[in-house]
């Protein structure tokens, strides 16, 4: 906008009131005010649960993760024909190169733990914390190792299980 009288300001600023040259104060009025805080407010409500559920995604995340690489196993060894081996590792910090070495010659992929602590009960009900790795084999007739995996993150668990004549996989997340 043009500047008038030469001053400097702009039409919506300055106003003439009987000769005199009035000039606005220059602020936000209380209603621009209250609506740019409720619009905050509202963003917040939006932005808010989504912050404070980011542990529990993380762990759905990697027990839907161990799942499917189960999965994978079983339906590699049946289409093979060949066992096939799902490698499941707690240890941290491991090179690539250690990864490749502590593989099996069956295995088809690989889990890491990422702070999650995993736990293994065979099929006599024998209940052992793993401590390194625990390898699930799947065999092409349908069968497996069995057992379940149980996995737990800041009082959260979760159980795979792998039933050893069909070699099915299941996971069950209890209610706290």
């Amino acid at each position: 906008m043009a500047p008038i009288l030469g001053l400097g300001f702009s039409r919506h600023m300055v106003r003439k009131v009987a000769g005199k040259v009035l000039h606005s104060a220059a602020g936000f009025t209380l209603l621009e005010i209250l609506l740019v805080v409720a619009i905050l407010g509202m963003a917040s409500i939006l932005v808010v649960p989504n912050l404070t559920g980011l542990e529990s995604r993380t762990f759905n995340a990697q027990v839907r993760q161990a799942t499917s690489l189960l999965n994978y196993a079983r339906r590699i060894a049946v289409v093979s024909g060949q066992p096939s081996t799902a490698s499941f590792h707690v240890s941290e910090g491991s090179t690539a190169e250690e990864r490749v070495a502590t593989g099996s010659p069956t295995s088809v992929g690989r889990w890491d733990s990422n702070g999650t602590t995993l736990s293994f009960r065979d099929s006599t009900e024998t209940e052992a914390e793993v401590d390194e790795m625990i390898e699930i084999t799947f065999y092409p007739e349908g069968g497996s190792t069995g057992g379940t995996l149980l996995l737990s993150q800041a009082g959260q668990l979760a159980n795979i299980i792998i039933d050893p004549f069909t070699g099915r996989v299941s996971s069950e997340i209890p209610e706290q």
